[in-house]
């Protein structure tokens, strides 16, 4: 094991380090929201002792606490996991001056050792618990465990009847040693945490104290604070919290939500208030084909020819019409008009730009004796009752203000047709504003 272990461990840690500067030199083939930092290094001071507080048996029965210090590299992989190389110096020692709890003595050979820890080098796997606050997009507290395996090289010093000699002269023992810990991280600064750990080294031998004991692997604790610093730029991945960054996405994309219902109810009440407002300028109480606003004598009696105010004529007859010649001339006003017209955005209200050329439609109207026939078309954005309501409605506005021009209002016929008589495709942004039209047809 001890052997495998040499020869693996290097590779591994190679292979981890080669692996970061590759990410480091080529991109990531996805790109994530953020820029995170996901190297760090960190340092350590505090406290080594030849025990641990669960199962095997203390070759000592009074143990003492010695300084210790230790160094690591870490590659944040996750949020929750990393991989961490740890190197860790110091003394452990211990003696037989006081009786065990139990009031056993020990009266072993080897009264006290003295054991210099030249290093204890391993890597080790970290994955943090959790936040503390799920909804905090970056935390400032976080509890962790760790679990590894590595090499630990010493040189035992001990005392043997009142002696005290190398446990192995001129040579560094070296041993497979696995190491399991807790901790808790706290984020001081953008860049720099605080660590607070405690580890458990259990090492494959019996030669770390200098007294050999078979069945009885020799094992340390070190309890350790130290700050940790990140390297390279952006926020460090570890702190980074997804569940409440998708909580936050969820937030805005309600209130998005919210926001167009919002737009969508005020359209509606701004359409229902212009309905209100059209039915003023169109509403036609007597019949005569004149909207009350225009009418100047409303109340006529149904069936009787009005002129364009409302009025009815002084001597109505049947009027016998010539035969209608309609020049190109003709169709170029008419065609002219078309072109120019324009109505406020979902409106029927017919924008001051348009007025000209209605005006020239108007006269020729009068002048020819033509009959007009107005037809209203939509595309098929919104509902259909409401696409055949407001195509009518702009029919009908054309009407009264030609009829306003003094064109006889029997002679111009409003139709609204909706979104039932396309031109063109309403799958594309072109076609829908051909279909949304008020086509002309003299007669």
């Amino acid at each position: 094991m001890k052997q495998l272990l040499s020869k693996s461990l290097p590779a591994l840690i190679a292979g981890i380090f080669m692996a970061g500067a590759t990410q480091a030199q080529e991109p990531a083939t996805t790109t994530p929201t953020a820029p995170f930092s996901t190297w760090s290094i960190g340092v350590n001071a505090g406290v080594l002792s030849p025990i641990a507080p669960f199962g095997g048996k203390n070759d000592f029965s009074n143990w003492q606490s010695s300084f210790g210090y230790g160094v690591y590299v870490k590659k944040q992989f996750t949020n929750y996991f990393s991989l961490r190389l740890d190197g860790v110096r110091g003394k452990l020692k211990a003696d037989n001056s006081e009786p065990y709890d139990s009031g056993v003595t020990n009266s072993g050979a080897v009264s006290a050792f003295e054991t210099d820890l030249s290093y204890s080098a391993s890597l080790n796997a970290v994955v943090n618990m959790f936040n503390i606050d799920m909804f905090q997009k970056e935390n400032t507290l976080q509890l962790f465990v760790s679990a590894g395996a590595g090499l630990s090289g010493y040189k035992p010093t001990i005392t043997r009847n009142g002696t005290t000699s190398d446990y192995a002269p001129d040579k560094t023992i070296s041993e497979l040693v696995i190491p399991v810990g807790v901790g808790a991280k706290f984020r001081v600064s953008e860049k720099i945490n605080f660590d607070l750990g405690w580890t458990v080294s259990f090492v494959d031998g019996d030669n770390l104290d200098g007294a050999y004991l078979s069945n009885n692997n020799d094992k340390f604790s070190y309890a350790y604070a130290g700050l940790e610093f990140a390297l390279g730029k952006g926020k460090q991945l570890a702190w980074h919290n997804p569940v409440a960054a998708t909580y936050d996405e969820v937030l805005a994309a309600k209130a998005t939500a919210n926001q167009l219902k919002s737009d969508l109810d005020a359209q509606k009440a701004e359409n229902a208030q212009l309905r209100t407002d059209l039915a003023g300028v169109i509403n036609d109480e007597d019949g005569d084909g004149v909207a009350d606003k225009f009418d100047k004598c409303p109340g006529t009696t149904s069936g009787v020819v009005v002129d364009g105010a409302g009025c009815p004529l002084v001597a109505p007859a049947p009027v016998v019409r010539e035969k209608i010649i309609i020049t190109e001339a003709d169709r170029k006003v008419v065609a002219d008009a078309i072109r120019n017209l324009e109505f406020d955005f979902g409106k029927a209200t017919i924008r001051q730009k348009s007025y000209p050329t209605l005006n020239r439609v108007a006269d020729l109207l009068k002048s020819k004796n033509f009959s007009l026939k107005l037809a209203g078309h939509t595309d098929d954005k919104g509902s259909a009752s409401y696409n055949m309501g407001l195509s009518k409605d702009r029919a009908e506005s054309i009407k009264a203000y030609l009829v306003s021009q003094g064109v006889n209002a029997s002679r111009v016929e409003a139709t609204g047709y909706g979104e039932s008589q396309p031109i063109a495709s309403n799958k594309t942004e072109a076609g829908r504003q051909k279909n949304r039209r008020v086509e002309f047809t003299l007669f």
